[in-house]
């Protein structure tokens, strides 16, 4: 059964504001040794693998939000440009909405997981209602919860804020799901005019999101979230909001996606 992905909004779940803040403290990137990098000079996907270093689907199968994420076609979903990785959400004649979702493992398990260290990506999104970019992370094993960590997901009509959130999603019994999260505040337009860098720090302890390498917000490392992790980001659009408005098409740009463990 697969679990509904990046706060599904109509699953019973607790779901808690974190009250807890934290801002001021950079993370030291000297301290950690790069694992994965990906920078974009090109980009190795296909439709669900295997062989390629990410693929256009959630491993477990399925879509979430008003658009359709599709395998990669020539310039669509998905161009690079300079190191830059283009992710393109368009409205098609029939009214259907398409975009784009990169995983780095396939259905198999197989590809890019870590358990704890330093996940990071650098973006500009994209502005308008109804845009629902996101950089997350989730457990390899789902056999009876699955972890998710939403680095970041943003909707485009709250132009100030971004959400971070921690998910334990219960397989047998999804009211017994739980999850924190945290808004945090931004200059409004500043997600859209610049490049900015999410990341989040796991260890056995805590769970750290950082913006621009500052940390905002931290909460308690579930026990689920103890093993490793994979890597995904799209352009999701809807959300639980209206697409009515949406501009046509719509870009979420990405300079890198990098991940480290601590140095010994």
């Amino acid at each position: 059964m697969a679990v509904l992905p990046i706060a599904a909004l109509l699953m019973p779940v607790l779901l808690t504001a974190s009250t807890h803040a934290f801002g001021g403290e950079q993370i030291d990137l000297s301290r950690f040794t790069r694992t994965f990098t990906e920078d974009f000079d090109h980009l190795d996907v296909s439709a669900r693998g295997p062989g390629t270093r990410w693929i256009a689907r959630v491993p477990w199968g399925g879509n979430f939000g008003r658009a359709a994420f599709v395998g990669p076609t020539s310039g669509f979903p998905f161009t690079t440009d300079n190191g830059i990785l283009r992710i393109e959400a368009r409205q098609d004649e029939d009214g259907k909405w398409r975009s784009g979702l990169l995983a780095s493992v396939d259905p198999s398990g197989q590809g890019f997981s870590q358990q704890y260290g330093y996940f990071e990506m650098r973006a500009k999104l994209p502005p308008g209602d109804g845009v629902w970019p996101a950089f997350w992370l989730i457990g390899i094993d789902r056999s009876s919860h699955t972890a998710e960590i939403d680095v970041i997901e943003h909707h485009g009509h709250a132009q100030g804020r971004y959400t971070s959130t921690v998910h334990v999603w219960d397989r047998s019994d999804r009211k017994k799901s739980r999850s924190v999260y945290q808004r945090n505040p931004v200059p409004p337009g500043s997600l859209y005019d610049r490049f900015n860098t999410y990341g989040v720090s796991i260890d056995p302890t805590w769970i750290r999101f950082f913006f621009n390498r500052e940390e905002v917000w931290r909460t308690q490392t579930p026990d689920q979230h103890r093993q490793p992790m994979y890597i995904l980001l799209n352009l999701g659009l809807g959300g639980g909001f209206s697409t009515a408005s949406t501009p046509n098409p719509s870009y979420m740009y990405v300079d890198y996606i990098h991940a480290y463990l601590p140095k010994e």
